[in-house]
């Protein structure tokens, strides 16, 4: 095989190292025969049959599946899951099995649904099975046969027709088809596919003469001779990167991974101690032990687990409604992580909408007159598009848009009239890159005049001598440089009477320049926003697409991609590692990787991964699974997109919308900031219920314990848990989309949210509570050391002052959740009623909190007595000491470091 063969053999890889095919479709026709051992007439049946045991079936290799034993074990000792464990036992120890089921129900569900996505890559691959057709027309012992797709074997002649689905990777022996290759290439634009020798140096999927599986037959019919069959396809080789690029956990996953640890640490540290220094002081062993459990249940947030599931939901909610579909619920919070967008061209930061932009004639430049009309009416007569009923144009956009410009030049062509006046169609010719017709001449009678369309690199070479070359080849260097598509169009008038040439008699040659025309795809209007947005936010922007890099860069430059500069790589497959590498940790420029392909996508996927950068990455075709599966986001198109593509992404655009994008940024830093906040709300309330255990214990039982276990379960699980859920819905904070994005380190509980948390709400609400219970204790009278059990005279007294504790906590966990709501701002920055839930939830717990209170059976299940009025006008104050000193905490915070809006913002401009 010689060298070239031998790069084609390593450039399809396949499923495996030095698992390689063995045949190079690209070498002379006869010689490829030759390996294959075959013939026009094909292979016998019983020939078939034996490669069949050979190769194995043609059809989309499956990973086994791992154990699903395995899987709902790991779920069921994820650590978060742990803790729900212990907070149901714990539960069944406190005799309450109604709330120990239902925390293992929580269990169960958060199970189920994380086995749900794990299952993810596999429906991924077995949506591509779903490409392959189930049956082919095979030629066997020189018969024209229908087999099962999956029984094609390398060596098999196939016979494909208009509509077919290819159902392995073939070379074309005889005829010609136009092959749908958007699934693989990205381009919407038919590919003609003919009997002819390969183009040296040419990509394996531009062959002029290849077909792969999986794609569709547009028109025309052929016969082929199939080289690859299975893993050993395009297909094949695409399911293999998609099965080898497993997910992984998100930033918060591994956030609440190590919250979950912590938590743990913190609750069994606490109940030793506790149990160690109850027993120290002479606390019996049963009381330690009680009071010990409940030192564990005041620190297990029963509830987290669901608030941030809740959280994350609502946020799916949100982004449904604005046009993107996101998959996976810990997706959310990835997307506010975001640090880098890779994002393709057609379609997401354009329109998908081809136009006729510019004109140029030799004479006369650019502009419009006689001559250009002349120049868009010929363009347009060389088109194969048709109208549909409806009056739209359907075919080629390229051709869509050079009829349409003919017409708003005051020139219409009508396509029937057009194919009326036709002699000869010579379709587009890969290999020659031009296109042409024979047209009747309507300028006079019995003359026809050939009309040709192509690259001007190559039209330019067949124009007469002294023509203008020089001219037209710097104005299509200009028009390219603008982002524009470049054909040039050139006409010969045959003599009268003169037979309609053919392709082979030189039809193209001797021709007159018209002139140029540029096609545009605009960018969409509000992606130019969404870009400035992206870089306020500290979100770089890089273009991987199939594209020509030109078009590329000027397309990126127009919506502001390449902020402060912008690098083209033109050739982004012959792209090494340490060149990317170099480029990738330039943090002043952002790259558009052109002619890219699905191994490229998944290198730079890598590579920013390997950089600790958070990637999202979007793509529409089969052959970018492998990269939105890689990336931390897979971000598919709805409408252009296709099933692979959709399965494989962890979030679907329903408009095609780059712009969707960065809203889907800004709605998961939302979220983070939400999940942190409902932590600093629930960990706020673990102090006020630790410290009244912790007075009872340092005082050896001299003060009376101020809460009891069953208290503490009302307030986790009754009282706590609406107010929580609530501020997982909470707006945004001003300037949430002008700060950087956070660092893949940082934790989503940072040192200053325990400070907060722990050390200033915990300890103030701690002080208030502890307040309202020895006010009423030394109003009845009571001096420490004084008997307040059963039957006492202070035993009412010690009853009504457990019940002000808990009424003290739940008062203070309205201050909580109010000062909760903002981290850096002032409340009145976003509302103090703007968010309706949460004022719902506090009339809840509220009203929970007078049912145990003043309910007689309540009264007897909890411990608790009524409240009296100056009690209640006490702890009725606290909700306002408690968010007012947190907020006069912020404002001082406020006026000795700028707000993150300013000092993100001086840090772009100083960029730019």
């Amino acid at each position: 095989m010689n060298d070239r063969a031998g790069g084609r053999a390593a450039e399809r890889q396949a499923t495996g190292p030095g698992e390689v095919l063995p045949f190079d479709p690209s070498e002379p026709l006869p010689r490829l025969r030759r390996e294959l051992a075959t013939g026009p007439d094909g292979l016998s049946a019983r020939e078939a049959a034996r490669r069949l045991a050979v190769h194995g079936p043609n059809e989309v290799r499956r990973k086994a599946r791992t154990s699903f034993v395995r899987e709902l074990t790991g779920q069921l000792v994820h650590p978060l899951a742990l803790l729900l464990w212990a907070a149901a036992a714990l539960a069944f120890v406190a005799d309450l099995a109604v709330l120990g089921w239902a925390i293992l129900a929580v269990i169960a569900v958060n199970a189920a649904f994380a086995l749900l996505q794990e299952r993810q890559a596999e429906r991924a691959v077995e949506t591509l099975a779903r490409y392959l057709p189930e049956h082919a027309l095979v030629v066997r012992d020189g018969k024209p046969l229908t087999v099962e797709a999956r029984e094609l074997v390398p060596g098999d002649v196939i016979v494909l027709e208009e509509g077919d689905k290819v159902p392995a990777d073939a070379r074309v022996t005889e005829g010609g088809v136009e092959v749908d290759l958007s699934m693989l290439t990205g381009e919407s634009v038919p590919a003609e596919r003919m009997a002819a020798a390969g183009l040296l140096g040419a990509p394996l999927l531009e062959e002029p003469n290849l077909v792969f599986s999986g794609t569709t037959c547009v028109e025309g019919q052929a016969r082929a001779v199939v080289f690859a069959t299975g893993h050993h396809t395009e297909l094949g080789r695409i399911a293999a990167l998609s099965q080898r690029t497993r997910r992984e956990a998100s930033p918060l996953e591994h956030q609440v991974k190590k919250v979950a640890w912590l938590i743990a640490g913190v609750a069994t540290g606490m109940g030793v101690v506790f149990l160690v220094v109850g027993v120290a002081v002479g606390l019996p062993v049963t009381d330690s032990l009680v009071f010990a459990i409940g030192l564990l249940v005041a620190n297990v947030p029963e509830g987290l687990l669901p608030t941030i599931t809740l959280a994350l939901a609502v946020g799916v909610r949100a982004l449904a409604r604005r046009g993107a579909l996101v998959k996976r619920l810990s997706a959310v919070e990835t997307l506010g992580s975001t640090s880098v967008i890779c994002t393709d061209k057609t379609g997401t930061l354009t329109r998908n909408r081809m136009r006729l932009r510019s004109l140029w004639t030799l004479a006369h430049g650019e502009g419009s007159g006689p001559w250009a009309q002349e120049l868009v009416r010929a363009a347009a007569l060389c088109t194969t598009v048709t109208r549909q009923a409806d009056g739209e144009l359907s075919g080629d956009p390229t051709e869509a848009a050079l009829v349409a410009g003919a017409a708003e030049h005051g020139v219409p062509v009508d396509p029937e009239r057009r194919d009326a006046g036709r002699r000869v169609l010579f379709r587009f010719d890969p290999r020659l890159r031009l296109m042409s017709v024979v047209q009747d001449d309507d300028r006079t009678t019995g003359r026809m005049r050939v009309v040709v369309k192509g690259a001007p690199e190559t039209i330019l070479t067949r124009v007469r001598p002294g023509a203008g070359v020089d001219a037209a080849r710097r104005a299509a260097e200009d028009l390219a440089r603008g982002g524009m598509r470049v054909l040039a169009v050139a006409v010969r008038d045959l003599p009268p009477g003169a037979e309609p040439p053919s392709r082979r008699q030189d039809a193209e040659t001797g021709l007159t320049l018209l002139g140029l025309v540029g096609l545009y795809d605009p960018p969409r209007p509000e992606v130019a926003e969404a870009v400035s947005r992206c870089h306020e936010a500290g979100v770089r922007v890089h273009v991987v697409t199939g594209d020509n890099g030109a078009t590329a860069a000027a397309v990126a430059r127009e919506v502001g991609i390449g902020v402060p500069r912008l690098e083209v790589v033109p050739a982004s497959e012959s792209l090494g590692d340490d060149e990317l590498d170099r480029l990738l940790l330039d943090d002043d420029a952002e790259i558009v990787f052109a002619r890219s392909s699905p191994e490229t996508k998944l290198k730079v996927a890598d590579a920013l991964r390997a950089h600790g950068r958070i990637v999202a990455m979007t793509g529409d075709g089969v052959n970018d699974a492998p990269a939105l599966h890689r990336a931390h986001i897979g971000v598919a198109m709805g409408r252009s997109g296709t099933d692979v593509a959709r399965e494989a992404a962890a979030m679907v655009l329903t408009d095609d919308d780059f712009a969707t994008i960065v809203t889907a940024i800004e709605s998961g830093r939302r979220v983070y900031d939400n999940v942190r906040k409902f932590i600093v709300y629930i960990f706020a309330h673990a102090t006020p219920e630790i410290v009244p255990f912790l007075v009872f214990a340092l005082s050896a039982g001299a003060v009376p314990l101020p809460l009891t276990v069953l208290q503490i379960l009302a307030i986790d699980l009754g009282t706590e848990t609406l107010p929580a859920l609530a501020l997982g819905r909470e707006r945004s904070e001003p300037g949430i989309m002008e700060r950087p994005p956070r660092p893949t380190h940082q934790g989503v509980i940072s040192r200053d949210m325990l400070v907060r948390s722990w050390g200033y709400l915990g300890l103030v609400s701690a002080a208030l509570v502890l307040t309202g219970y020895f006010y009423v204790l030394w109003r009845a009278g009571w001096q420490p050391g004084a008997p307040t059990g059963t039957g006492s005279p202070l035993h009412h007294a010690y009853v009504t002052a457990t019940t002000a504790t808990f009424a003290g906590i739940v008062t203070c966990q309205v201050g909580t959740a109010f000062a909760a709501r903002t981290d850096h701002a002032a409340l009145r920055a976003i509302g103090v009623f703007s968010n309706p839930l949460l004022l719902a939830g506090i009339a809840f717990e509220l009203a929970f909190t007078a049912a145990l209170v003043y309910a007689p059976p309540l009264q007897r299940l909890f411990g608790t007595a009524d409240l009296p009025l100056d009690v209640v006008l006490l702890v009725a104050t606290f909700p306002v000491l408690v968010w007012g000193t947190d907020e006069l905490r912020r404002a001082w915070r406020r006026r000795r470091r700028p707000s993150p809006t300013i000092r993100t913002t001086a840090r772009v401009d100083t960029a730019r």
